[in-house]
């Protein structure tokens, strides 16, 4: 599994993106490097030298659409203590990437005044391990992205239909629910919007795919500078396309 990370699209004349995260001295610098060559602002990526990145490994069914989780390593994201770069202390859109709810609650609080729109992605291992801070965080996000199985999980509800409606009432506007092979649906208090994925013979390995839907997700957004039911949908439709590659 990659490194998680909390990515921001900011207002600044040079810079658009900046990622604040900490990476063990085993993530390749090539990546670093990728990123640097994006004109993309890594100033805050922390490099802990005796420590190792966040590792996740699990196993797909043959049908590729579920996954049972084997192993999740924290490792150096148990004491991260993330900053915020000072130029941009104003945002546009904050991506709140898959980590322990209590860094996100951190990185959130280091804004005098709140992003224009906040996106949360995360995970069941959260749900089973930090759900107190979780449920504080997910009540400070305007879209919280999250599969099916997670709906369920998250509130305890026995079908999809009634999980939107109740996760709605924590605090998100919108809710992205993936259901990996079959697409994904954008969920508000008054409309829903279904996108499927683009069909493939042959799924090899979608490990990052979420990843990559949220940063297409949240670059869509930032271009478009709105956050209207049908921006968050076409949006959704570019997620879906580079998480397919």
């Amino acid at each position: 599994g990659s490194a998680p990370f909390a990515s921001l699209a900011a207002k600044t004349k040079n810079v658009d993106c900046a990622i604040v995260s900490i990476v063990g001295n085993d993530f390749p610098k090539s990546y670093l490097q990728l990123l640097v060559s994006k004109e993309i602002d890594i100033s805050e990526v922390q490099i802990e030298k005796n420590g190792k990145s966040f590792f996740w490994s699990g196993r797909y069914h043959n049908n590729m659409n579920k996954r049972d989780t084997l192993e999740t390593q924290v490792n150096v994201l148990a004491d991260f203590n993330p900053k915020i770069p000072k130029n941009f202390n104003d945002p546009d859109i904050l991506v709140l990437g898959n980590l322990d709810p209590k860094v996100q609650l951190s990185i959130v609080s280091q804004f005098e005044k709140k992003p224009d729109f906040i996106i949360l992605d995360t995970m069941n291992f959260w749900m089973d391990n930090a759900l107190d801070n979780l449920m504080k965080i997910i009540s400070k996000v305007d879209l919280i992205c999250i599969n099916d199985e997670e709906v369920i999980q998250l509130s305890g509800c026995s079908n999809y239909n009634l999980g939107i409606k109740k996760i709605l009432t924590m605090g998100p506007k919108y809710i992205i629910m993936k259901k990996g092979e079959f697409g994904a649906t954008l969920y508000s208090d008054e409309s829903e919007f279904f996108c499927p994925t683009f069909k493939i013979e042959k799924v090899i390995d979608p490990t990052g795919a979420g990843d990559s839907f949220a940063g297409a997700f949240a670059g869509h957004l930032a271009h478009s500078k709105s956050y209207s039911f049908s921006s968050i949908s076409d949006a959704l439709i570019y997620a879906n396309a580079v998480a397919s590659f």
